[in-house]
């Protein structure tokens, strides 16, 4: 799968995994779907094991869960991290997207901001 993961976006999965609560085994589920500013709507959660029908995707020793529908819309997307005064939360950069332009605070199209309060931390079973 061709997804790229930028250092300050890793930095900030990995303390979700280790601060979660769902154990050592815990991977990082991202659920997108068609919508959204730049054509992709995000839900995030740190997970024990992935759900049913999840494919588990290695990225630097990140387990990122991940749904089927998913792993389509992620083809060729790097997704990074951004912390401002006023912000903070993810940025899906996917190039094969024309994006809108003029949606939340991105002035780059395919590039859309994910902000923290849409990821749901779930503990372990």
């Amino acid at each position: 799968m061709d997804l790229t993961i930028t250092p300050s976006a890793e930095k900030f999965i990995r303390r979700m995994v280790r601060f979660g609560g769902a154990g050592e085994d815990a991977g990082f589920r991202l659920s997108v779907s068609p919508g959204g500013c730049s054509g992709l709507a995000s839900e995030f959660s740190v997970e024990a094991e992935p759900r049913s029908g999840d494919a588990v995707v290695v990225l630097n020793g990140l387990k990122l869960f991940l749904p089927a529908e998913s792993r389509l819309l992620l083809q060729g997307v790097t997704i990074d991290f951004s912390e401002t005064p006023t912000s903070s939360g993810f940025v899906f950069h996917n190039p094969n997207s024309t994006g809108c332009g003029t949606c939340g605070s991105s002035a780059t199209a395919g590039a859309a901001s994910v902000p923290l309060s849409a990821i749901q931390v779930k503990s372990g079973h």
